[in-house]
């Protein structure tokens, strides 16, 4: 909203209108030891040159010209500029829920297609008009298996996002949901990386509502979906597979085994914006289309045989009765999913299948640099654009020696696994150039002695 000043005769008149004798008696219910006597210590107001002028200089000093190997569910890919032009337009800038048909087929279309192309790419026969971001989306997906199965037990993979993970807890704790986390295969045995199919197999039982896995999952593993999908099947388990990285997608074999898709859409022309807002997606078999959260929108036609858009699915009790609501997400990220919408069909088909196989070469160039210098896990198993390097150093000491250099180094993943001794998560996109993963690796090779001096 924006801020409106009064004349010191429209505060008289307003003081008068309320029955206050001054600003000071307005305000006298609060203690005097925190009302402010003085005037707020700010700079000089500035000229628009010169506040443009300011922030130069400030981002001069900003992480502009570093190179960032972090990912780890926030990936840094190239943003169309015909994104920002189109979602700032005010048709859609502006727009909240579309109830009204008749006056928001545009929005409603927009979303009409955000969907099908979610469909498209996950192999799933709907989704929704989007959802808060994917760790929401991934306890989400958990709590509509559980209206499904009628079960209360989760299985979930310790490979899946560990604030994924974190958030489901939350989520858990007063829904009277029990949730056991399965562990992966260790680094040189067969299928490093990936879950451990044995222990899942003695996880699940006949109370398991779902399996939920990550794929590619948070150590850049490709999991195999159809050897966890059989297990959980077997005991009538519903397969909830979460997808971190989107862009994946597009060479990456769609997860058609499983019952429910959780995505996170922010690599499709979502900015990364300090941490929000993403884009979260549930896609479903259409047996599930009762269960599923949010709302979903679908093709019409009018009396006239004209085609049109509607909301199809919007459960009421979403909005006037929380207690009984499949879920208490009520409104969607409608702007950034369009984001999405845009960003695809900018690429198309070819271009998303191209933008992956990028990422994929560009990493693997990458892992074959840097781990030259270090100990790269799980090397023997698929993955996309992620790969975990255990370095002689710690991560904290290496990445203090390659920000001199203005390279922003992997993840430190001893927090989350330490069993892993001294690993951090790397993550190469489109937008890391070749001569920056080889400086990195001249950076890596450098830091041994570094290290040791820093001790």
């Amino acid at each position: 909203m924006r801020y409106l000043p009064k004349s010191q005769a429209e505060r008289a008149a307003m003081l008068q209108e309320i029955g206050a004798s001054s600003i000071d008696a307005l305000f006298s219910t609060i203690p005097e030891q925190f009302r402010l006597t003085r005037d707020l210590d700010v700079p000089r107001q500035m000229g628009e040159s010169e506040i443009i002028d300011y922030f130069k200089n400030a981002a001069a000093h900003n992480a502009v010209g570093y190179t960032s190997f972090l990912g780890a569910g926030a990936y840094r890919h190239y943003r169309p500029v015909l994104i920002d032009s189109l979602v700032q337009r005010g048709e859609f800038l502006t727009s909240y829920t579309p109830y009204q048909a008749e006056i928001t087929q545009g929005t409603l279309q927009a979303i009409f297609e955000f969907q099908t192309m979610i469909c498209e790419l996950t192999g799933m026969d709907i989704a929704n008009a989007s959802m808060y971001d994917g760790s929401t989306g991934a306890a989400e997906a958990a709590m509509m298996a559980a209206r499904v199965t009628g079960r209360d037990h989760v299985v979930v993979a310790r490979t899946v996002h560990p604030e994924y993970r974190e958030v489901m807890r939350t989520y858990a704790q007063h829904q009277g949901t029990r949730q056991t986390e399965v562990g992966y295969r260790p680094d040189g045995m067969p299928e490093g990386g990936r879950i451990d199919l044995a222990a899942l197999e003695a996880a699940v039982t006949g109370e398991t509502a779902c399996v939920l896995v990550q794929s590619p999952n948070f150590f850049g593993v490709v999991e195999d979906i159809p050897a966890i999908a059989a297990i959980a099947h077997a005991k009538g388990a519903l397969l909830v597979v979460s997808i971190a990285e989107a862009v994946s997608l597009g060479v990456v074999r769609p997860p058609v085994e499983a019952d429910i898709v959780s995505l996170e859409a922010q690599s499709f022309g979502v900015a990364l914006s300090y941490g929000g807002p993403y884009c979260g997606v549930l896609a479903a078999k259409e047996k599930y289309l009762r269960q599923m959260p949010g709302r979903l929108v679908g093709e019409a036609r009018d009396k006239h045989g004209q085609r049109g858009f509607v909301l199809t699915l919007s459960t009421r009790e979403q909005h006037i009765r929380r207690e009984k609501a499949t879920s208490n997400i009520c409104t969607n990220q409608a702007l950034v999913a369009l984001m999405a919408t845009i960003f695809l069909t900018v690429y198309g088909r070819e271009g998303v299948r191209e933008l992956a196989e990028q990422n994929l070469a560009k990493a693997h160039y990458a892992a074959g640099a840097l781990g030259a210098h270090g100990e790269l896990l799980f090397a023997n198993t698929p993955r996309f654009h992620e790969f975990v390097l255990r370095t002689e150093e710690t991560p904290e000491a290496l990445n203090a020696h390659l920000l001199e250099s203005r390279i922003i180094g992997g993840l430190d993943l001893r927090r989350w696994y330490p069993e892993l001794g001294q690993a951090s998560l790397w993550c190469v996109t489109e937008q890391t150039t070749r001569e920056a993963i080889d400086r990195a690796a001249t950076g890596v090779a450098a830091a041994a002695p570094f290290a040791m001096s820093a001790r």
